[in-house]
């Protein structure tokens, strides 16, 4: 499983001329569900979203966590963050989960994300959506759980 997230001052998702998700300031989190990802590998990983500190604090040292500062979510289904370009010059995406079982895991992950309290925008998983944000920083981080499992 992969998340890159993205600190954002706002970001919206557009699917056919329509609005399905919107944020203020919080993260912007694109979900890559692979072929041996299940639900002990999401649980880890939200629970890393969730307590990262990527926000600057009185100081303007890198130090709050969302919750600190009352951010919200726009989690978005991505399968293009398993592109294997290892060979020839079009991807392939052979490690990318089984669409019925990377949504089950994506609906999965922004359902545990809204049960901790959190305000939660999305986009439609399958869909061509297109995405706006105003980046804060840059801040990016790219979250992978080849690196979180090992985490105890």
């Amino acid at each position: 499983m992969k998340f890159v997230i993205q600190r954002v001052s706002e970001a919206s998702c557009e699917v056919d001329g329509n609005i399905t998700g919107s944020i203020g300031k919080g993260f912007l989190v694109f979900v890559g569900v692979g072929q041996d990802d299940n639900k002990e590998i999401a649980d880890k990983m939200v629970k890393k979203l969730l307590g990262i500190r990527i926000f600057s604090d009185e100081n303007d040292k890198i130090n709050l966590a969302l919750k600190d500062v009352g951010g919200s979510l726009l989690m978005i289904s991505q399968f293009t963050l398993y592109a294997d370009c290892s060979h020839g010059k079009r991807p392939s995406f052979i490690n990318a989960g089984e669409p019925k079982m990377a949504e089950e895991l994506y609906e999965y992950i922004v359902q545990k994300v809204r049960d901790e309290g959190y305000i939660v925008g999305t986009g439609i998983f399958g869909a061509k959506m297109h995405i706006s944000l105003k980046n804060d920083g840059p801040f990016t981080i790219i979250l992978d759980s080849k690196d979180i499992v090992k985490l105890k």
